[in-house]
């Protein structure tokens, strides 16, 4: 046997239709496309969810859900990411100042400081919104959360 000699089982594969190629061929004349119409010709393309002119589901189904315009979206810095910038920086203050000038929120950036990871310095931190634990993890060590308003 050789590699070459390999063909598709019999009856397993058929021939495409040549379409227009004639009026002998029975696929002549409108190319089976049928008579006039935007689908007859060239160029037509069906728009995504096209139903032949009723009303697509997309449409017929009424706009759903709310986005509330007022939701104030918080950057979330945990009380690791807090460890590791007293130790590197020395700090025992951590203000907004501190956390834009390490890249750790933007200027107009609201935050809350969230209870993952372990504090083990005594910090004043400031912020605009403190979870439980993190509020109390932050007291349990004798340093103090501090709000500030937006």
């Amino acid at each position: 046997m050789d590699l070459s000699s390999l063909k598709p089982a019999e009856g397993s594969t058929k021939s495409a239709k040549r379409i227009g190629r004639g009026q002998g061929s029975g696929r002549g004349g409108t190319s089976t496309r049928g008579h006039k119409g935007a689908q007859s010709r060239s160029g037509y393309s069906r728009k995504k969810g096209f139903e032949g002119g009723q009303m697509p589901l997309q449409r017929r189904i009424p706009k759903g859900g709310f986005k509330n315009f007022n939701r104030v979206e918080y950057a979330s810095i945990n009380l690791d990411v807090l460890q590791n910038l007293a130790t590197e920086h020395k700090l025992t203050v951590i203000k907004h100042e501190d956390l834009v000038t390490y890249n750790l929120v933007g200027k107009r950036e609201v935050y809350k400081i969230l209870g993952r990871g372990e504090l083990k310095a005594k910090l004043e931190v400031h912020a605009h919104r403190f979870s439980e634990t993190a509020k109390k993890a932050i007291e349990d060590i004798g340093g103090s959360a501090n709000l500030i308003g937006k």
